[in-house]
């Protein structure tokens, strides 16, 4: 098998008619059908295969223990997104593992592939949640009161796929085992077509956050409520949306995007009398925070303009991350000098990086376009790369 191979075996899973690509979300049936995927596939290579506490999958090659090797990545989506962001990193180790085994290697080391729960966040609305419950960077309470947008809690859907939602939270132990972490995964930008390689060593994550902002008026009809006595949460919501933009165009280095806009009840003929927006914000440094205060105070401006108020509340927040300086070096010589690439995506990676050395593998993505049904990798680039974590997971474990 190998790493492309895999993914095509996958293609067919999680398919969205509507949006196009894929919607795989947390516990539900098409990233259930994946887990699935993933702990057979395991399964043929001898690995031994358990679901931690917080929903993540481990495959250990050998008996678990301390100093272990882990690589691996994440299997659900963004709602239609690409076939390769997530899925690569997971395939790719699948394909590592087999590579290694076929040609005779042993791990020295402990050595696991993983596959984390939610990294995307496009269920429960918090990126990396699985890397964020088992370091303990969410609170356990927060995290089992999560609720996706038809209502149902973390807790609920994990106890439906047979775990104890009382248990999840911070895994000291099991966090105790990882040695070193390696993710590979598909470049989400254009860097690596105009450098002219298939292959770069991750060297820092943007920081980045979601807030979700809730804009409350006077619900009331479309037809008979007169422009001048209406409460319209709608309008300081659309003035909202164009602040974000103004707002990072002035900050050096920001991204700043509002992809998801919910009005309540939602009906053509309907003034609304709630509208919800998540801000995406991203700013390298410690600007972050201040570019969202910017946006706040404009959303209050333009809710009191309309006679409305908004409530503005952090979802996730994640600093500036350096990967592992010993293990980014060690990369660049073992694969030969290739490029080192900073990225304004987070990661499972980048979660884990402030308590293990972790670090991180991208493979090139000609069109740089992610978290899209056009998001793409050439066939040969996707195994090279496979081939790469290979060669670096020998020596890692050796």
């Amino acid at each position: 098998m190998t790493a492309s191979s895999l993914l095509a075996e996958i293609s067919d899973v999680g398919r969205d008619p509507k949006r196009g690509g894929y919607s795989r979300h947390a516990f539900d049936a098409a990233e259930t059908e994946l887990r699935a995927w993933f702990a057979e596939r395991a399964g043929r290579l001898g690995l031994g295969v358990e679901t931690d506490r917080n929903g993540n999958i481990w495959a250990w090659w050998g008996t678990p223990g301390p100093d272990a090797v882990v690589t691996g990545s994440h299997l659900d989506s963004v709602p239609g997104g690409g076939a390769f962001d997530g899925p690569l990193g997971v395939a790719s180790a699948l394909d590592a593992v087999e590579t290694l085994q076929a040609k005779g290697f042993r791990p020295a080391k402990p050595f696991a592939v993983v596959v984390f729960a939610e990294e995307e966040g496009g269920r429960f609305g918090v990126p990396c949640l699985g890397s964020r419950l088992l370091t303990g960077t969410i609170d356990a309470d927060k995290a089992r009161g999560l609720r996706d947008p038809d209502g149902v809690t973390f807790a609920e859907a994990a106890a439906k796929s047979g775990l104890d939602p009382q248990r999840v939270g911070r895994d000291a132990e099991r966090l105790g085992l990882i040695g070193r972490f390696l993710e590979l995964h598909v470049e989400q930008g254009r860097g690596l077509i105009d450098l002219g390689s298939p292959v770069a060593v991750g060297n820092t994550v943007i920081a980045h956050g979601r807030w979700r902002f809730s804009f409350q008026g006077q619900g009331n009809h479309a037809g008979a409520t007169l422009i001048g006595d209406r409460r319209d949460p709608m309008i300081p919501a659309a003035e909202t949306v164009l602040a974000v933009q103004k707002s990072a165009k002035a900050t050096v280095g920001a991204r700043a995007t509002v992809g998801r806009l919910v009005p309540i009840p939602g009906g053509t003929n309907v003034i609304a009398s709630t509208v919800d927006l998540w801000l995406d914000a991203r700013v390298p440094g410690t600007d972050t925070p201040e570019l969202v205060a910017e946006i706040a105070k404009l959303a209050e401006e333009a809710a009191g303009q309309e006679g409305c108020r908004v409530d503005v509340t952090r979802e996730s927040y994640s600093d500036d991350v350096v990967f592992d300086d010993a293990l980014r070096r060690d990369l660049g010589t073992w694969l030969g000098g290739p490029p080192e690439l900073p990225t304004g995506a987070g990661h499972d990676a980048a979660i884990l990086a402030g308590f293990v050395p972790s670090g991180m593998l991208y493979v090139r993505n000609p069109t740089g376009i992610s978290h899209s049904p056009e998001e793409f990798s050439e066939a040969e680039d996707v195994d090279h790369g496979a081939r790469a974590l290979a060669d670096v997971l020998e020596k890692l474990s050796t």
